[in-house]
């Protein structure tokens, strides 16, 4: 498996290397997101809080998030930063991470990839939303890639179409939207659309299979793309801890 394309083959260079997470970026320094993955920016610490991950099923209201509704031509036009968003019922699936809930609010997509793996995109990735009771935004990301039949395909079969009713998807297992293997890397960035809010717990998983007709059918409706270029780390660490 190539280094520079997934996670899951960076995750057995840091348990080899057994680093510890360096200290927080200084506040002054911006912590934005997406960002690049490399084996070099990967820290091991044995006391990293868990991500312990509730899901149950769920209906889905699939909407199209538009971003231009001050233009005339915003129902044919595509802004960068509009999507297809699954809106949860609520109470259907939460994480809690150091006794801290966050529940899962909803799930959406880009391509390529936000987040790239040693330079490198897939072709979508998807943002399982998440907020705590205070407000504060955990966002799981799963890159996706072409392979077998998956939950996520039963999603994207039902695209919602922009400036029209939201489509409404039978029941999901939300636990089968995310990949079999439970490492993740976290680390604290941004929103990725703005006003790109600092202060988000980022966790990203390996590698989630879709089929190739419904990735193509996503990058039709999105041909330019709709996905932030890598933000610098400035000196963050990405620090794997298992998913429960």
């Amino acid at each position: 498996m190539n280094l520079k394309r997934s996670l899951p083959a960076l995750l057995p260079l840091v348990l080899t290397a057994s680093f510890f997470a360096n200290g927080a970026a200084e506040s002054a320094t911006p912590t934005q997101s997406p960002v690049n993955v490399t084996p070099g920016a990967i820290r091991f610490d044995p006391h990293a809080a868990k991500l312990d991950v509730t899901y149950g099923s769920s209906a889905l209201e699939l909407k199209y998030i538009r971003k231009d509704t001050d233009k005339a031509d915003g129902c044919a036009a595509r802004d960068h930063e509009e999507t297809e968003e699954a809106d949860v019922v609520p109470g259907s699936g939460h994480v809690t991470v150091a006794g801290t809930r966050y529940d899962l609010v909803q799930f959406h997509f880009h391509t390529p990839s936000e987040h790239t793996f040693g330079g490198r995109h897939t072709p979508l990735e998807m943002h399982l939303v998440h907020r705590s009771a205070e407000g504060k935004l955990l966002v799981i990301g799963v890159p996706l890639v072409v392979g077998a039949h998956s939950a996520v395909d039963d999603v994207l079969a039902h695209l919602a179409p922009e400036c029209d009713a939201p489509v409404e998807v039978a029941s999901v297992n939300l636990n089968r939207l995310l990949p079999v293997g439970h490492h993740t890397l976290h680390y604290t960035g941004s929103l990725t659309t703005a006003p790109f809010t600092e202060g988000v717990e980022w966790y990203l998983t390996g590698e989630q299979h879709v089929t190739a007709a419904s990735i193509a059918r996503f990058q039709a409706l999105f041909s330019a793309g709709n996905a932030r270029a890598a933000q610098p780390l400035n000196g963050r660490a990405l620090v794997e801890v298992p998913r429960i």
